[in-house]
């Protein structure tokens, strides 16, 4: 390996160089490092000199598209209140036609103001009201929209409930025939004295066919002093019906029936039956009322009596 000599002027001769190669590199490391340093901070002064604003332009793009952003989201927002809003005012029908009675939504919603003053510049502080006031907007609907779906599921249960209800009411006449006596009081043929009448009375021939004037089940069959052979059906929601003077009947206790259904054969059994008819009476959660409110002139016993 070649060697390196450097003259000692204190020893008047030439001196070898140990770990020449070393101390080379060494220098010459530091070296590079020492420019990459006076490099790079030259660059940083150059470019802060000539772009003084470079990072605060910066900060304002990104706040830009943030703003951006957020204006979008609101838009959205406010599209989707927009759709509550129409489905609260569907909502208020529905609760009339389920005969429930209409909510005082705005109560709940809260209302008066504006929604939000749009940003107009990137003043933190204003960026932070605008923030403020979107995210108390958003909650505004989140509100809106689970009112409206609990809404919407107390009306479809009512629904449901109204159905069942309308199917169970005794809405039609029993059977064909003239109705003789009307329910109220009334001088009793028989026994010959003013008394209260529980129902009306059907004149028709012996073995007419009844029918269930409503969806129920058979409470009770059997003979009944005065009433003779006497059926009853539960409707359910408080309903009964009564039929009298029966002369056979053709389901049993505990049975359901659909309204239409064939239940009996009128008859003139009973030591109170004055002569062929059907005894037929109507009960809602224990007191009698008058048949002739459920019986519809405008609809025939056979569009509803299944064939």
């Amino acid at each position: 390996m070649k060697k390196f000599y450097y003259f000692s002027k204190s020893k008047l001769k030439f001196v070898e160089i140990r770990n020449f190669y070393k101390k080379f590199v060494f220098l010459l490391v530091f070296f590079a490092i020492l420019v990459s340093f006076f490099v790079f901070g030259t660059f940083l002064v150059f470019h802060e000199f000539i772009n003084p604003d470079s990072e605060v332009k910066a900060l304002k793009k990104s706040n830009k598209l943030l703003r951006e952003k957020f204006e979008l989201l609101v838009d959205k927002y406010e599209n989707l209140d927009q759709t509550v809003n129409q489905l609260n005012e569907k909502s208020r029908e529905l609760r009339l036609k389920a005969n429930l009675d209409p909510k005082n939504t705005e109560i709940a919603y809260g209302i008066g103001g504006s929604i939000f003053e749009p940003i107009e510049s990137y003043n933190s502080g204003e960026i932070t009201t605008f923030l403020n006031e979107i995210d108390t907007y958003i909650d505004k609907v989140s509100l809106k929209v689970k009112i409206e779906k609990n809404n919407y599921s107390e009306i479809t249960s009512t629904l449901k409930q109204n159905e069942l209800l309308y199917d169970a009411i005794p809405a039609i006449r029993p059977c064909e025939g003239r109705i003789a006596d009307d329910f109220g009081m009334r001088f009793h043929p028989i026994l010959k004295f003013v008394r209260m009448h529980n129902g009306i009375d059907i004149i028709t021939d012996v073995g007419t066919k009844v029918y269930a004037p409503g969806n129920g089940t058979v409470e009770s069959v059997g003979w009944k002093g005065g009433y003779g052979l006497t059926m009853e059906i539960a409707h359910g929601f408080g309903y009964k019906t009564l039929y009298a003077h029966l002369e056979s009947v053709k389901v049993k206790v505990g049975q359901k029936v659909n309204r239409g259904d064939f239940v009996a054969y009128s008859g003139n059994t009973g030591r109170l039956s004055s002569g062929p008819h059907l005894h037929y009476e109507v009960h809602h959660n224990g007191v009698t009322l008058d048949p002739m409110n459920f019986i519809y002139d405008d609809v025939s016993l056979f569009e509803i009596v299944k064939k």
